[in-house]
């Protein structure tokens, strides 16, 4: 049995090598022209499509496999990301927790948008690409019969012209040779001569008809195929950029609101940050009020003290004063004529309609709504923290409330000078100051 393989693979080899033999000399002989090539324009157009097809198949898949490194990638570094800012945070700050989940959600959120694209967009893509290595292998295989089928039409058309060159010289006299063989043996030299074409003849045109077979039947296959599997490729490109579009949209959004409660968590601290820190500075300005207002130089002022901001007390009220000389000569005077009929003349200059003016001109009709009312300083006031106002005995100053009406301590109002509303209109410059160092008007 061992032999008889032997001799089957040997005797396979040797056909498929006289075969190649076979096909190398037809392609040259096709090439220098000597015999006709079988052409199929409208099968080449496919094959060109095909090729065509493959590589931006090829190129769509790895563009496609790069973008999913990268957001493997874009995980991986915002991993690593939250988890430093987990390390960082400390327990006591305010959304501890919260920030732990959100990292949490964030990562979890990752791997389904990696794996979504993976199963909706890379497998589709790659079962596309699958089609492609049969398909190339029969249009080579049908090459290669179209060769063979060539060569056969060829060798069965070489020897029909020799059959009728045989027959010819059949018919020509006998040779001397010949007429001096007895008559019975030259019936039998005509007989084999003719039996030798037709065994020849009728090989080549079996040969032919094998060829020509198995050619037809893979052609008819691809001619097909082709512009089936040409027409596809719209279908695979819309699903495939309808997914990963519809994916990243998707997970855009989801991140989008993780990210805006991460912020949500980080302004909450910072104002936690920003409170206590107010805390502390007032603390400071305090003890710094409290040194002032023991200074011994001041002992015999008549400018009032400013109130603690720890609200320890009401403001202190500046003390009346006393009416002037003249004053009380005109009260001595009206007196006199206190039971005369005086009639009631409005002696303002004013005209009754018109908006009175304050100070650098300007009008309530101007003020932003915020403003609650004015006050004018009648003593200076020296700021001693960074959230006061420094006032000088005139100033016109425009009071806001308190953002946090927590913060307000007795005695003490926040707004900003008149004048620099009227240079800015802006009440971007406030400050919180005594409210006994001042007048409202």
């Amino acid at each position: 049995m061992a032999e008889v393989g032997k001799g089957v693979n040997a005797g396979k080899l040797a056909s498929n090598v006289q075969k190649r033999l076979t096909r190398a000399q037809e392609k040259v002989m096709q090439k220098f022209g000597k015999v006709d090539e079988t052409k199929d324009t409208a099968f080449e157009e496919g094959v060109v499509n095909f090729n065509k097809q493959l590589v931006d198949g090829t190129k769509l898949q790895k563009d496609l496999k790069a973008y999913l490194v990268a957001v493997k990638t874009m995980h991986e570094c915002s991993k690593r990301l939250h988890d430093c800012l987990a390390e960082m945070y400390d327990p006591e700050w305010f959304g501890k927790e919260e920030v732990d989940s959100i990292a949490e959600d964030t990562d979890l959120l990752w791997q389904d948008f990696h794996q979504n694209l993976t199963d909706n967009a890379l497998i589709s893509m790659d079962a596309y690409l699958a089609q492609f290595p049969d398909i190339k292998a029969r249009i080579a295989k049908r090459d290669r019969k179209l060769v063979d089928f060539d060569s056969a039409r060829h060798h069965f058309a070489s020897i029909q012209k020799g059959k009728k060159k045989d027959e010819a010289k059949i018919a020509k006299p006998l040779t001397l040779v010949e007429k001096a063989a007895p008559g019975w043996a030259q019936g039998i030299i005509t007989a084999h001569q003719f039996a030798q074409t037709n065994l020849s003849r009728n090989q080549a045109e079996e040969e032919l008809g094998r060829a020509q077979k198995v050619f037809e039947e893979i052609n008819y296959d691809l001619q097909e195929e082709l512009p089936t599997l040409w027409n596809s490729r719209v279908g695979v490109y819309v699903n495939t950029y309808q997914s990963v579009a519809g994916l990243e949209e998707k997970f855009h959004r989801e991140m989008g609101k993780l990210n805006q409660n991460l912020s949500d968590v980080m302004t909450k601290l910072d104002e936690q940050r920003l409170a206590k820190k107010g805390v502390k500075t007032a603390s400071i300005g305090k003890s710094s009020d409290e040194a002032a207002n023991h200074s011994p130089s001041d002992s015999g002022s008549d400018a009032p003290k400013s109130p603690q901001k720890s609200r320890e007390g009401p403001p202190v009220s500046r003390p009346p004063r006393p009416a002037s000389p003249q004053e009380v000569k005109e009260d001595n005077i009206i007196n006199l004529f206190e039971d005369a009929v005086v009639p009631d003349i409005n002696i303002s200059t004013q005209p009754q309609n018109e908006t009175p003016t304050v100070r650098n001109g300007s009008s309530d009709a101007e003020l932003p709504p915020s403003v609650l009312y004015k006050v004018k300083a009648v003593h200076d006031y020296g700021a001693t923290d960074s959230d006061e106002l420094d006032l000088k005995a005139g100033d016109i100053v425009l009071v806001l409330p308190f953002a946090n009406p927590d913060e307000q301590d007795d005695g003490w109002l926040v707004g900003v000078k008149e004048s620099h509303w009227i240079e800015n209109k802006n009440l971007l410059v406030k400050g919180v100051f005594p409210e006994n160092f001042t007048q409202k008007l």
